[in-house]
């Protein structure tokens, strides 16, 4: 079994309310559920309105197709020009 995990985190720039920010992180979540079949949930920085903080997960047996599966959720996310991606983190881990 292969688990692929990623956290990304963006910066917000228009957002001035916390009510803005979840309603472009509930976006993002939205739209990565129905295009992907992958786990995504807001795991950090829920009181800061300038930061969002997504951790998504994927599980399979192919250590390439988890791979490839990470990076085109992360090309998604940024082509959606919500909020700048300032960092991300991948751990892809055999069990």
């Amino acid at each position: 079994m292969v688990v692929g995990t990623l956290k990304i985190e963006f910066r917000l720039h228009d957002s001035r309310s916390l009510k803005g920010k979840r309603k472009i992180v509930r976006s993002m979540v939205d739209r990565v559920k129905n295009k992907f079949n992958i786990s995504v949930a807001e795991i950090g920085s829920n009181d800061k309105w300038q930061k969002i903080e997504l951790g998504i997960t994927t599980v399979g047996n192919d250590r390439r197709h988890i791979d490839a599966s990470l990076n085109n959720v992360m090309s998604f996310l940024e082509s959606l020009y919500l909020a700048e991606l300032v960092e991300s983190k991948k751990e892809i881990l055999n069990i």
